[in-house]
C-alpha cells in the first residue's frame, strides 16, 4: 500500500534519526484515530494520513538553511520536500496540494480551513505535550484555544489526567 510505503520513505529521510520517526508514526497514530472517531470522509482521511507522516519534514532543510527548527522555518522548507516526495510516489496532484498546504501551515494554529488541518494539529500536539514535557498550565491553554474535536480533547484529558 502506498502508505506503507510513505513511512519507509520518511524513514530514509530520516535514517539515524530515530526520535524523527517515533514522532511522525505517533502523530499518524494519532491523527488517524482522531480523523476516524470525527467521521472524516475516505478522501480526506488519506491526506490527513498523508500531512501526518509528513508534516515535519522541513525540519532538516530549516535547519541546514536557517540553523534554526522553527516552525516558520518548518512550514516554508516543508512543502517541497513533500511535493518532491509525494509526486515520485504518484500521488495525485490535489492531493498532493493539500498535503503541502497542510505541511506548511502546521505550525499557524488560528487560520485553520478544515477539519484535516485541525486534527493535524491536535495530534501533532499530543505528542509534543509528551515529548516537550509541556507544564500542566500550558496543556490547558492549548486543549481550551486550539482543541476543537471531542475526540482530541478526551485522549488529551485520559493521558495527562487533566481536570475538567
Amino acid at each position: 500500500m502506498k502508505i506503507e510505503r510513505l513511512f519507509t520513505e520518511m524513514y530514509r529521510y530520516y535514517s539515524g534519526e530515530p526520535s524523527r520517526i517515533q514522532h511522525l508514526v505517533k502523530v499518524h497514530s494519532f491523527a488517524l484515530q482522531i480523523g476516524r472517531e470525527e467521521g472524516l470522509d475516505q478522501r480526506t482521511l488519506e491526506i490527513l494520513e498523508i500531512a501526518a507522516i509528513v508534516h515535519d519534514i522541513g525540519i532538516k532543510k530549516a535547519f541546514e538553511k536557517y540553523g534554526s527548527y522553527s516552525g516558520e522555518y518548518q512550514e516554508l522548507e516543508g512543502p517541497p520536500e513533500a511535493k518532491a516526495i509525494l509526486e515520485k510516489m504518484d500521488y495525485p496532484k490535489d492531493i498532493i496540494e493539500r498535503v503541502c498546504y497542510l505541511v506548511g501551515h502546521h505550525h499557524s494554529f488560528y487560520e485553520i480551513d478544515g477539519l484535516d488541518y485541525q486534527i493535524l494539529i491536535e495530534a501533532d500536539f499530543l505528542v509534543n505535550m509528551h515529548e516537550g514535557k509541556m507544564s500542566e498550565d500550558s496543556m490547558l491553554s492549548v486543549t481550551r484555544e486550539i482543541f476543537r474535536t471531542k475526540t482530541a480533547k478526551q485522549i488529551c484529558k485520559l493521558m495527562f489526567k487533566m481536570p475538567e
